[in-house]
This record gives structure tokens, C-alpha cells and sequence, in this order.
């Protein structure tokens, strides 16, 4: 035995190296996200009419593959029921951001795909976390499937995607990206179980912002932004007549769910501020004013989308300080159920 072990590639963990890296995949979701948002809100989305997974990696670079990207996007509803008439050079300028998009999906794939399969087969991923990589990298993959399957839907006999696609492909971006960062703190902080500090909150709080994040997706989807610019009133009540008039209201009525959305952000808001405080109270540091803060501008960041009529830089800080905002609370509920041992830092 002792002669087949010294046979053997000597097993050499780099918990911290993995962690760096999780951390890069991480802000490449983000940047994912930020890209989505543009994206959406330029109504960019069904601009590439294809899922080329390969040779679709390279943008059009003469004229003629110009004019046949043109061509497939004159097909599409949008076009004929929306864009009609749309110059070449309008084309390119909603290809742009749906090509960059899925190019940062290409990207996150090759920089997770490329390192996992170095450091497995240096044998340098510690002892129980290859199957969450995995599991990391199997969501990814899926996440592909999600966008394409998200497009399809706007292809035909309509001018936008599905709201409830774009909803399961923002939540799964999120998740990969919570995921990411949960396992690299594991492999930076431990991933024993902490009993001394408050964790009660971490699941309802999950919940209540998971809740919130779906709603705005379906508020993106279907464009529920613009369904009222006045705030805190709507139509000049807190509860305008006829709202949630049928269960599928809730996510089929823009002004319904817009309600809905910002009644929510009350909640959140209010339950967020709470946990940051007594994380605070039971020595979190910067997690609890990561936590405050950006809940604060989150909600300062939807009340002027509204009031301002969904200007684009607004509505893309408000997507990209939702993902802030899940990162953090990632980061705060990592302390409060694992974290460094007692002597360690916290």
C-alpha cells in the first residue's frame, strides 16, 4: 500500500485558489445580469433570431452577413409588428447588446469549464466540493437552454419574451451567482455550523427577496413599469381600483404587477434593515452595512425608475443593485450560519 500511495500524484488542496476563481465566475454573472438588463431594456433581446453556439461566437463582419442577420430579423414579430421599417444601422445597434450578452455566456462557460478541469485533474479541489462544482456547471449549461428557450418565445406572434421565461432566466442567473459565492466562502471561512450568532432570518429573508426579484422580472417582462410613474400613489390611492381583480392577474396584469412589486419592496425593505441591524448589534461589521445600504438604494433606486418613466441607466442600476443586494445577503447569511471559528476573523 505505502508503495502504491507514493505511486500516486500527491493530492494538493488549493481551497483558495478555487475560492479566487469562484469569485471571478461570480462577477461575471453579475456583469451577465447588468448586460440582461441592457439588453432588455433596449429591446435588444430578439435581435439575434439563431442559438449558433459555435460559429455564432464571431459578430457578422462583412456586409452580406450583415444584411442576412437583417433579413432573419425581418422575420421575427418584433420587426413586423413593432420595428417595421428599421434601418441597418438601428439593427446593429440592438445586435450589439445581444450579441455582447451571449457572448459573456460563451465566456462564464470556457471560465469555468477551462479551471475545473485543470484543478481536477491536478487533484487540487478539497475533499467533498467536486460535486457542487458540478452542480455549478450543470446550472450553467442550463442557463444556455434557459436564454434560448426565453427567446424562442418572443419569435412568434409577439413583440417581447415570455415574462415567466424571463423570470426562471434572471432567478437561475442569481442562483449560479449565490452559489458561487456560498462555496468559495466555505473554502475561505469554513464551512462548519455556527449556532452563536443569529441565523433565523436567513431563510424567510431568502424567501421574502426571491418573492421580490421574481416580481420584478415579471414587471420587466411586461414592461409594468411604465403602468404608473407616481409614487407613493397610484392613480392617486394606495390601492387603485381593480387591482388583483383575478389570481392571473398577478403576473399577467402589468398594473397589478407593479403593485404587487412595489408593496413588496415595503416588506423587504423594512425586514432587510431589521436583520442588518442586529447583524450589526451582533458584531457583522461591514456584512450588516453591506446589507443596509443596499437595500436603501435599491429602494431609492425603484422609486426614481418610476417617477422617471424606466429611464435605461436607472432601470439597469436598479437590476444591477438587485444582484448587489443578493450577493450581500449571500455574504451576511454565510456569517451568521458558518463563518470563521471562534479566534479566527470574522
Amino acid at each position: 500500500m505505502a508503495t502504491l500511495a507514493a505511486a500516486l500524484p500527491r493530492v494538493d488542496a488549493r481551497p483558495r485558489a478555487i475560492a479566487g476563481w469562484l469569485l471571478g465566475i461570480a462577477a461575471l454573472v453579475f456583469a451577465m445580469v447588468v448586460v440582461g438588463g441592457i439588453t432588455r431594456l433596449t429591446e435588444s433581446g430578439l435581435s439575434i433570431t439563431r442559438w449558433d453556439v459555435v460559429s455564432g461566437t464571431l459578430p457578422p463582419l462583412t456586409e452580406a452577413e450583415w444584411q442576412h442577420q437583417f433579413a432573419l430579423y425581418q422575420q421575427s414579430s418584433q420587426y413586423q409588428l413593432m420595428n417595421r421599417g428599421m434601418s441597418l444601422a438601428a439593427f446593429k445597434g440592438i445586435f450589439f447588446w445581444e450579441y455582447v450578452h451571449r457572448l459573456l455566456g460563451r465566456l462564464v462557460g470556457l471560465a469555468f469549464a477551462l479551471p475545473l478541469a485543470w484543478f481536477w485533474l491536478k487533484r487540487q479541489i478539497p475533499a467533498g466540493y467536486k460535486p457542487r462544482l458540478l452542480a455549478l456547471f450543470a446550472l450553467g449549461g442550463l442557463q444556455g437552454a434557459i436564454g434560448w428557450w426565453m427567446v424562442a418565445s418572443g419569435l412568434v406572434d409577439r413583440t417581447e419574451v415570455a415574462p415567466e421565461r424571463l423570470a426562471v432566466h434572471l432567478s437561475n442567473a442569481l442562483i449560479i451567482m449565490a452559489g458561487c459565492i456560498w462555496t468559495a466562502l466555505d473554502l475561505l471561512d469554513g464551512d462548519r455550523p455556527r449556532h452563536d450568532r443569529p441565523r433565523a432570518w436567513v431563510w424567510p429573508v431568502a424567501a421574502l427577496l426571491a418573492v421580490q426579484i421574481l416580481w420584478g422580472a415579471f414587471t420587466a417582462g411586461l414592461r409594468a413599469g411604465h403602468a404608473s410613474d407616481t409614487w407613493p400613489l397610484m392613480f392617486g390611492a394606495l390601492v387603485p381600483d381593480g387591482i388583483l381583480a383575478s389570481a392571473r392577474d398577478a403576473i399577467a396584469d402589468p398594473v397589478s404587477v407593479q403593485f404587487l412589486h412595489r408593496s413588496l419592496a415595503w416588506a423587504v425593505a423594512a425586514a432587510i434593515l431589521l436583520v442588518a441591524l442586529r447583524l450589526w448589534q451582533a458584531g457583522a461589521g461591514v456584512r450588516a452595512l453591506a446589507l443596509g445600504g443596499l437595500v436603501l438604494l435599491q429602494f431609492a433606486l425603484g422609486v426614481l425608475v418610476i417617477i422617471n418613466h424606466v429611464p435605461i441607466p436607472l432601470g439597469v442600476a436598479h437590476q444591477g443593485v438587485a444582484a448587489l443586494l443578493v450577493g450581500a445577503t449571500v455574504w451576511a447569511a454565510h456569517w451568521s450560519k458558518r463563518g470563521r471559528q471562534a479566534g479566527g476573523r470574522a
